[in-house]
């Protein structure tokens, strides 16, 4: 009777928009974990002569290398979610373990280290950053039924390879094919509607610029000229010129860091004073340091800016300033997407009463049978569906922009709206 009352406790969801996942979610689970540290029962495993099994979650991403800018918050912010989650005894009494794999951002190597995940028995896997990286490895998650959490890859195609139902492949970030029109809306309010698109070759620079042509054509548009370059390109002056000579009045460029800041000095260098625009690469630091003053007032989507906008959100911040003893977050939204994917993990885990924790009992978990989580990014009301792998809607992205070095609101009106934490619509 006690256990089944706790059990209850631990999944009551607390409805305010001010909720503290610390003071809060893991209330909660403290009870939980309690209940189970002091009896062995519901635990799956049992226990060694050092205490139960642990459950283990692979997190990958790219921790080295050119796209460890974003890489290394995600990771921080699932190790802090887990830390978390552990200090209050874990999953039924079961800690979870984290198996870190540095994909270091190379499609092949990703692949490699998908397959030894597999190997190493995880239930679930949190991670990847690259768009191009994920797609070569989500069929290994998908054919061993493993789900595959991922907080930063925003290729549109990454959760459409296989049919919804079966498809193990789950997302806590903001597709391409939301970021691309939501920024598109944008510049046409502004009046730019002669768009040069700057993409790398990349797959994630495949699929934006795609995304990018789809959002125009709705509007009637068309890019007025196109530059596709290797990462690691070094100069793009001619490919500036060019596009300054087809009349371009905005550059919306789809790549990561270093080349968005190519980007940004090639047009400082040229004097050419158009704006640039993009997805949330562009709130990365290897673009707003290796810019400098040609990053100033560059517009990217966003749906969590590192504001202490409301107390969940201070709560988030402070936390990971704390644990990792720095003063900023390098990409909050990468930090953030991989604690909220954390406690969306652990939710789906908390939701499964009866049976073996596997791969398919933590999807069926996840695609309806779950509490609600009150998150940093969002309000987690069910979050996915046998239908949908996509945790985020349209109405949570704003705009943000560069200012003074940092990424701010681009509206006031955002600011505002930003003390609500949003739903899924």
């Amino acid at each position: 009777m006690v256990f089944k009352y706790l059990r209850r406790l631990a999944d009551t969801p607390v409805d305010s928009s001010t909720f503290q996942p610390r003071a809060g979610a893991l209330c909660a689970l403290l009870l939980g974990g309690l209940l189970v540290a002091a009896s062995a029962q519901g635990a799956e495993s049992a226990p060694t002569p050092t205490g139960p099994a642990p459950l283990r979650i692979g997190l990958i991403g790219p921790l080295t290398g050119p796209s460890a800018d974003f890489g290394i918050p995600m990771a921080n912010g699932v190790k802090l979610a887990v830390d978390e989650i552990n200090a209050v005894g874990g999953y039924l009494g079961r800690p979870l373990e984290l198996v870190v794999k540095d994909d270091t951002a190379d499609p092949g190597r990703g692949r490699l280290l998908a397959e030894e995940l597999v190997r190493d028995q995880v239930v679930a896997t949190i991670g990847y950053c690259n768009s191009g990286v994920a797609a070569k490895s989500v069929e290994i998650f998908q054919n061993n039924r493993i789900p595959l959490i991922i907080p930063c890859a925003t290729g549109t195609a990454l959760t459409t390879q296989y049919p919804a139902p079966e498809s193990y492949i789950f997302r806590v970030q903001v597709r391409d094919a939301l970021q691309a029109p939501f920024v598109v809306d944008d510049l046409q309010k502004r009046g730019w509607d002669r768009v040069a698109i700057f993409a790398d070759t990349t797959g994630y620079g495949e699929g934006g610029t795609r995304d990018v042509v789809s959002a125009l054509a709705a509007r009637n548009l068309k890019p007025v000229y196109t530059s596709r370059f290797p990462l690691g390109v070094k100069d793009l002056t001619e490919e500036l010129k060019a596009a300054r000579a087809a009349g371009a009045n905005v550059v919306f460029s789809y790549t990561v860091g270093p080349e968005n800041a190519v980007v940004a000095q090639g047009r400082k260098a040229l004097g050419w004073k158009v704006p640039q625009v993009g997805p949330w690469t562009l709130s990365f630091p290897f673009f707003i340091e290796g810019a400098k003053d040609a990053a100033e007032g560059a517009l990217m989507a966003q749906t969590f800016i590192a504001e202490p906008s409301n107390e969940r959100r201070a709560s988030f911040l402070a936390s990971y300033a704390r644990q990792f003893k720095s003063r900023r977050i390098p990409v909050p939204m990468a930090a953030a997407n991989g604690y909220d994917a954390s406690y969306l993990l652990l939710y789906a885990l908390l939701a499964i009463h009866k049976g073996p924790v596997d791969g398919p009992a933590i999807k069926t978990a996840l695609e309806g049978q779950m509490k609600t989580y009150y998150g940093v990014v969002a309000t987690y009301d069910h979050p996915f569906s046998p239908q949908d792998k996509e945790a985020i809607s349209a109405n949570m992205l704003v705009m943000g922009q560069v200012r003074n070095g940092l990424v701010t609101f681009a509206y006031p009106e955002d600011a505002k709206r930003n003390l609500f934490v949003q739903r899924k619509q």
